[in-house]
């Protein structure tokens, strides 16, 4: 991969419902440098969701062919849809900028297993369950099936925990987003990138 060896990668993952995307659009907003990684999905568009903001939008057929030509640096299946970021998107972007991902445990995984990478990954989760639940049907974006289905997942999730660098507690947004703007200056101002587990309450 041609990159800067000073620009990192950060994941944020999280069960449904946790806030991964809300906080991801944040740190952008804040930090001009940080630049969101945009995956390719099968799935629908929600409202007020655009093509090539949020997502890509692609068919099965579209994403099976970009998966036989080797195009994904991960991807994985999700409730049914496929969700993947190209090696095209990462490689516009690292040059230039930190990057932004907002990913499951499958993708990360993956994205591991690749050398050289400077990734800094973060598992956001909050202290009660039922929270999640609220949060996913005030979305109001999915059905009651989906939900359901998405909250189900929560403990099959939360047993990724142990793969990631920093877990952050997101029961109050401002001071999540206060703990990984801390993450962040920690990581950029390391004189050499080393991973390490943490967990911040």
């Amino acid at each position: 991969m041609d990159r800067n060896e000073e620009n990192i990668l950060l994941i944020l993952s999280s069960p449904s419902g946790a806030g991964k995307t809300t906080l991801t659009k944040k740190i952008q907003q804040k930090y001009q440098n940080f630049k969101i990684s945009v995956s390719h999905t099968t799935r629908s568009p929600r409202v007020n969701e655009i093509d090539g903001v949020d997502y890509y939008f692609v068919s099965k057929k579209k994403f099976q062919d970009l998966i036989d030509k080797n195009s994904f640096y991960e991807y994985a299946k999700i409730y049914e849809n496929y969700y993947g970021t190209t090696k095209k998107e990462v490689n516009s972007i690292i040059k230039n900028n930190d990057i932004l991902f907002d990913i499951d445990w499958q993708g990360t995984r993956q994205l591991s297993n690749i050398k050289n990478l400077n990734l800094v990954k973060i598992y956001l989760t909050t202290k009660n369950k039922d929270e999640l639940k609220k949060r996913l049907i005030k979305r109001n974006q999915n059905s009651t099936e989906e939900v359901n289905k998405r909250f189900n997942s929560y403990i099959e999730d939360i047993k990724k925990w142990n793969e990631y660098d920093y877990i952050v507690t997101n029961d109050n947004l401002e001071a999540c987003f206060k703990q990984i703007e801390k993450i962040i200056f920690a990581e950029k101002n390391k004189p050499n990138y080393i991973s390490y587990n943490s967990v911040i309450l």
